[in-house]
């Protein structure tokens, strides 16, 4: 028996093509998304959730407040700091690094006693974003020593030592005088050797003519870095990564500067050649004994 075509519009409810059409429209109206006078409040907070996400995991732009990394970092600029990388591995020479500063580094920004409660409340807000100042105990600094480093000024072109290599600085643009190793003050290039301590960094400013730092200050807790300065994001004019300085790559680790010995592989097969051979001396006379009382 032939089968009739049917209407696919029409069912056994009873609507028509035309009902089934209102209906739909009906569905669509329901599905509209919100006002944007709703949407933009919730857009709003999940975009200050992510940055303060980003802000305490991942990435954090801090503000220049001194001169004391000039001319690599200038009053005024921007820099996106990296918080992960130190999760995985510990800072290197020439890294430029930001950190709370130990109790007894004295702070290069204080904080201002005439501030209102709105100029509070925003530089609170700011924070929690990443795009306010710096506290008062956070600087930035240059990693110039690791644990074990031994590290002084001068030699005789006022160059700093780190484990007995003079170090060519291109960065440092104005460097502090030379003057008694004696001062203990950040006033003078010239200090005594520092043996660097076990979880300690030894950090200086690239101005070093008006930085306060390890010098005059005291080391660095490796615990307390906070990230590593990776990029000029602000003024665009000034955009440009904060490199690391290759100067550094051919310093010695402090065991073997201190004199510690290193392995040799000549040494290692040296004694252990001879041993083997005696072994198959030994071995060989053995069996042979044996088999003269065999026989």
């Amino acid at each position: 028996m032939a089968l009739l075509p049917t209407n696919r519009a029409s069912h056994d409810d009873g609507f028509t093509g035309e009902q089934w059409k209102k209906r739909r429209r009906r569905s669509r109206r329901g599905r509209k998304g919100m006002p944007l006078w709703q949407e933009l409040p919730l857009l709003l907070v999940v975009a200050f959730c992510l940055a303060v996400l980003i802000r305490t995991f991942l990435m954090q732009a801090f503000y220049i407040p001194s001169g004391s990394m000039e001319d690599t970092l200038l009053v005024g600029d921007r820099v996106l700091v990296n918080k992960v990388v130190y999760e995985f591995r510990d800072p290197t020479r020439g890294e430029v690094i930001v950190f709370k500063g130990p109790d007894n580094w004295a702070p290069e920004n204080g904080a201002d006693p005439d501030a209102g409660f709105f100029s509070k409340l925003g530089r609170t807000v700011g924070d929690l974003v990443g795009i306010s100042q710096p506290g008062e105990k956070d600087f930035i600094k240059r990693v110039i020593g690791l644990p074990g480093d031994r590290v002084s000024c001068c030699d005789v072109e006022g160059r700093i030592y780190v484990n007995g290599v003079p170090i060519d600085e291109p960065y440092v643009i104005r460097n502090s005088p030379r003057g008694d190793k004696g001062d203990k003050s950040c006033n003078t290039r010239d200090f005594d050797e520092v043996i660097v301590e076990p979880g300690m960094l030894f950090v200086m400013g690239d101005h070093r003519l008006v930085s306060q730092d390890s010098r005059c200050q005291g080391q660095v807790p490796i615990d307390d870095v906070i990230g590593k300065a990776m990029v000029v994001a602000l003024p665009l004019s000034r955009w440009g990564s904060v490199a690391h300085q290759e100067v550094f790559d051919k310093v010695p680790d402090a065991g073997l500067a201190a004199g510690a010995a290193a392995p040799d592989p000549g040494a290692s097969v040296s004694v252990v050649l001879p041993l083997l051979f005696g072994a198959v001396v030994v071995r060989r006379r053995l069996t042979r004994d044996r088999a003269t009382q065999l026989g």
